[in-house]
């Protein structure tokens, strides 16, 4: 279909209409400066007029500008303004997207591995730079022609070293409903662990022909992701083994901190339930980010949590979907029923001892175990205002969760006097939970506060991280500069 080609400056010629999204429209056309075709994403004119929808389709050339250059990530070439409507231009990939390979029913388990690898390094590479994508489906899922996966918009990606104020508001929820974690669906902030969810539902798609909690609209599926429990994938009728049932239950968990601890980790774990069907299993290997991002076998005991609000809170998502399925952008602040403070300290700390074995194939694991013992009889204060900058009182655990991620991505670009405060607090409020991101954020405070000089008060913090989730080569290496 052609187009009006003043839509575009004159380097971009002959462009032509391949697609709509939720915010304008993808043109495909020919970049006559360095001889190749292009892809552009152009904002709809009437956002274009919507000073806050402008900032955030800027905001998604950027933070997809930051992971150029991963080959499972499309690579952005440019960003302007053409007759005041912005403009994203980005690398065509003329295969299509996994979405359309899987309209015709359920996929291989080969391919499904094969694309979901590619999926899985491409987020976790964004985990590391802090960003967690929060929209992950097959139609995001571009494919080039030679069938390899690249991750794209970034457009309500979260970027955990940048405030979001303004742009998020707290309990705004953002994503495709069929897909969205059940921490989104209530509002809460998403993390690294709801990519490893939204992946879990591709994953359940492909191989099924069908998602996990498809119901006839995206507000009945949206309640289903918070209250339902997770089908039987093997009961689909399509061969699957009951070993992956297992899998899927850990990945499609309805507290995060129970699932897998990154994207490669679940595609490993499925890969091994698939073996018999889809060859010797071959474990990823571990990303590298720091422990906050990459993380090890959950160990947390289950947490009490009131249900009394849960219906409510089911209709605001339903409400909130709603709007999605009206407007195509899925924005809406829902209520909180202040029920998600941190459980009573633990009486017993569970570790995680990692053992290196070789199979026969001389093919490298790793075997997590989980000793319990005893509490520690102190752990590093931070409520002390002679302690640090960590004040301000306690959050919420899904406040606290979000201010460790905060801090990762700034420890990442080397903001260690900006993560201090964030992680230390974050620390505060979730000290004696035994969860893993108590270990995150006692991480993330005893790295910066090493970083900065201060060894007195960063090995404590290193000690009681290890302590909840077991020896890790990023703690021993923050110890050593203490040496």
């Amino acid at each position: 279909m052609a187009s009006d080609t003043r839509l575009l400056p004159e380097r971009y010629a002959s462009p032509r209409l391949i697609g709509r999204g939720g915010m304008g429209e993808i043109y495909v056309a020919d970049d006559t400066v360095l001889g190749r075709k292009v892809a552009v994403k152009l904002l709809d004119e009437r956002f274009a007029r919507d000073g806050q929808v402008r900032r955030r389709f800027t905001r998604e050339a950027l933070t997809a500008a930051k992971l150029s250059g991963h080959p499972n990530i499309v690579t952005i070439f440019d960003v302007g303004e053409c007759d005041g409507r912005p403009f994203i231009v980005m690398e065509y990939l003329g295969g299509g997207t996994v979405a359309d390979a899987a309209r015709s029913g359920p996929v291989a388990s080969a391919q499904t591995l094969a694309w979901l690898e590619e999926a899985a390094a491409a987020l976790e590479e964004a985990h590391a730079a802090g960003i967690v994508h929060r929209d992950v489906k097959p139609a995001n899922l571009l494919l080039d022609e030679r069938n390899r996966v690249h991750v794209g918009d970034y457009g309500i990606a979260r970027v955990a070293d940048e405030s979001t104020a303004g742009m998020t508001a707290a309990g705004t929820i953002l994503g495709t409903a069929g897909y969205l974690s059940p921490e989104q669906a209530r509002g809460e902030p998403a993390t690294r662990a709801s990519d490893v969810y939204s992946l879990a539902v591709v994953a359940f798609e492909l191989l099924t022909g069908g998602r996990p909690f498809e119901r006839g609209s995206a507000t009945e599926e949206a309640a289903a992701h918070i209250s339902d429990a997770v089908p039987a994938a093997s009961s689909r009728g399509v061969g699957l083994p009951a070993a992956v049932d297992a899998v899927f239950e850990r990945a499609l968990a309805k507290d995060p901190v129970d699932r897998q601890p990154s994207p490669g980790a679940f595609v490993a774990a499925l890969r091994g339930a698939l073996a018999p069907d889809a060859g010797t299993t071959r474990v990823l290997a571990a990303p590298t980010v720091p422990p906050a991002a990459a993380r090890p076998e959950p160990v947390a005991p289950p947490r009490r949590r009131s249900t009394g609000s849960r219906y409510g809170r089911v209709l605001l998502a339903a409400l909130v979907l709603a709007a999605l399925a009206a407007g195509g952008v899925l924005a809406a602040v829902m209520g909180s029923d202040g029920d998600e403070t941190a459980s009573p300290p633990n009486q017993q700390v569970k570790t995680v001892t990692r053992t290196k074995v070789t199979t026969q194939q001389g093919e490298a694991t790793t075997v997590f175990q989980t000793t319990t013992v005893p509490a520690p009889e102190t752990a590093p204060s931070t409520t002390d205002g002679n302690q640090g900058p960590g004040g301000g009182g306690k959050v919420s655990r899904g406040e606290a969760i979000s201010l460790t991620d905060q801090a990762t991505g700034l420890m990442n670009s080397g903001d260690y006097e900006g993560a201090l405060p964030l992680a230390l607090r974050a620390y505060q409020s979730l000290k004696g939970t035994g969860e893993l991101y108590e270990a995150y954020a006692a991480y993330d405070a005893g790295k910066a506060y090493v970083m900065l000089g201060d060894c007195q008060r960063g090995l404590p913090l290193l000690d009681a991280s290890e302590r909840i989730q077991g020896p890790r080569q990023e703690i021993d290496d923050a110890r050593e500069r203490c040496a």
